[in-house]
């Protein structure tokens, strides 16, 4: 068993650092709200710690979900950071979704303390974080993978090395831009249905069993009917995602329209103040 760190206890962090500990490993916890560590400990062992760099004394591995670019660059730098606590030879994984380029800056910084950096955004919601199988994307060293590959095993679903530092924030932006479609063609759909005057429910039983079938519109629909947006992922984190897709896009001379149109109807849900209901909650601009 391995001795761990684990930064950020949100609702995907919070399960995720449970799942290792149910796996016995030790884990010691750091969130910026002290009282989620303090619940987080209750409920599973372990110890709390009062920054970054104390949960990652001694620590062989040291795991981070936190929310954006700046974030990840508090948790990692400075004084208090992780990065100060940690030993030559000890890995960072991290599982925050954020630029490729904060990753390849904040590996670099890594690579010259002596330090693994393993790039690991998921995907799966706050369901696939509590049952322990969300999908984890990877960039970094072959070698450092290698090493942090068992421990995220304990709540991947399914865990693959892409490429070098910034290959999993790059491959997790496709993941949301598949996402982004996908949940406008359902909110379409449904809300068509309902203007048709069918049994939503009834149609997507058939058509789940077809072309048209995906995760979206297996688990969202009967939400999504009963106009309740209360399941994870919230629109102003895909807001977030999203900004990061399209800035990239940018970058790398790539061209994602209808990407760059959803993000505009998410904005619409945030006007509608729907900020923090979740992704299918984009069905709210089509109804009546």
């Amino acid at each position: 068993m391995a001795k761990l760190a684990f930064l950020g206890l949100g609702v995907m962090g919070g399960p995720m650092a449970g799942h290792l500990a149910a796996k016995g490993h030790q884990v010691a916890v750091y969130n910026r709200s002290a009282h989620k560590a303090q619940d987080w400990v209750a409920a599973h062992g372990g110890a709390m710690a009062d920054s970054p760099a104390q949960a990652a004394q001694g620590a062989d591995f040291v795991l981070a979900c936190v929310g954006n670019d700046d974030d990840l660059r508090e948790v990692c730098l400075g004084p208090k950071g992780a990065f100060a606590g940690m030993s030559a030879g000890a890995v960072f994984i991290d599982h925050t979704t954020v630029s490729d380029t904060v990753t390849r800056e904040l590996a670099e910084i890594a690579r010259a303390a002596g330090i693994g950096f393993v790039d690991a955004p998921v995907s799966g919601g706050q369901a696939g974080a509590q049952n322990g199988q969300v999908s984890i994307m990877c960039g970094g060293d072959a070698g450092d993978y290698a090493r942090a590959e068992p421990i995220m095993a304990a709540y991947a679903r399914i865990c693959r090395h892409l490429g070098p530092s910034g290959a999993g924030q790059l491959a997790k932006m496709m993941n949301q831009i598949c996402i982004a479609g996908l949940m406008q063609g359902l909110s379409e759909a449904l809300a068509f249905g309902m203007k048709a005057g069918l049994d939503g429910a009834a149609v997507v039983e058939v058509i789940s069993q077809g072309a048209a079938g995906s995760w979206q519109m297996a688990n969202r629909h009967k939400t999504m009917l009963e106009d309740r947006y209360d399941f994870g992922f919230a629109v102003d984190w895909m807001r977030k995602d999203l900004g990061i897709c399209l800035a990239t896009a940018d970058k790398i001379g790539a061209r994602l329209p209808v990407t760059a149109l959803v993000d505009q109807f998410y904005k619409d849900v945030q006007l509608m103040g729907g900020g923090r209901g979740d992704t299918s909650s984009l069905i709210r601009r089509l109804r009546d």
